[in-house]
């Protein structure tokens, strides 16, 4: 028998942020796991993200506990650490020290892409018309040449994720089970306990599926707009999505211009 990935009891909260624009997503190219550092926009979204984490008070309100996360893990590229690293010093000027450094999560990597990595998407719509048409359809089965198989994704996500949620649980205080207005379904954690996880598009499309106990077939099912924010409440160790790829953070930058299309940052995990 398959051990549950959430503790059972286990009251907390995952938020998943995606990191901020990349050089690469500008040029149009595809990343995987193309170590690309963030562009001048993405520096300004990440800030933005960060100080959107340390005040969920403020309007409208998001279910992030008013307190400082457990643990900041992120994957190990730079884009990602460099998001991490501006969410962590919002919260630690709003938390102080309690607020913790960053750390690297191998775990936590994009989806590797293979011979598609540092290509323009153009190009891979050229060479790969099928292999890519077949990505799009059955992200199950082979790809690009070399790309990385989501099982073996999978099975990394799910022990990362399974290392944070013990940290999480061993964090946790216990918490009486509160009652809801409708039997079934649980009500907000009000837990203050909770970790930050800083992704990518296709690693964070996985964990959810894992989270939720979904089959890997559905991994078109979630999307991640950059900076995107995700909170996944943990109600006595049941996963709950509160609230899916929140931007409302960006609004000061539509004041310098549009944001990038939806459509321009798919090239991450190869929805293009």
């Amino acid at each position: 028998m398959i051990e549950p990935l959430v503790p059972a009891g286990l009251n907390a909260t995952l938020v998943l942020l995606r990191h901020g624009e990349s050089v690469a997503i500008t040029e149009g190219r595809f990343q995987g796991q193309l170590n690309t550092p963030l562009s001048p926009l993405g520096e300004r979204q990440a800030v933005l993200a960060g100080d959107r984490l340390a005040h969920p008070d403020r309007p409208p309100q998001i279910a992030v506990p008013r307190s400082a996360p457990v643990e900041i893990a992120h994957s190990p590229l730079s884009r990602t650490a460099a998001t991490a690293s501006a969410a962590a010093v919002a919260l630690r000027a709003a938390y102080g020290p309690a607020s913790p450094d960053p750390r690297p999560e191998p775990g936590l990597l994009e989806v590797g892409q293979g011979a598609w990595e540092g290509l323009h998407r153009d190009e891979v719509e050229s060479r790969y018309p099928a292999e890519l048409a077949s990505w799009r359809r059955a992200p199950t089965r082979p790809s690009a040449p070399g790309a990385e198989p989501l099982a073996s994704v999978d099975r990394r996500v799910r022990t990362a994720l399974a290392g944070i949620l013990r940290g999480l649980a061993a964090a946790a205080m216990p918490a009486e089970v509160a009652r809801t207005s409708a039997a079934g379904y649980p009500p907000p954690s009000s837990s203050p306990t909770w970790s930050l996880l800083v992704g990518h598009d296709g690693v964070f499309k996985v964990a959810l599926l894992a989270l939720f106990d979904l089959p890997l077939e559905r991994f078109w099912s979630f999307g991640f707009g950059l900076t995107g924010i995700t909170i996944v409440g943990i109600h006595d160790g049941q996963a709950v999505l509160r609230a899916h790829n929140l931007l409302d953070h960006l609004a000061p930058l539509q004041a310098a211009g549009p944001e990038p299309d939806v459509a321009e940052d798919r090239a991450e995990s190869g929805a293009l």
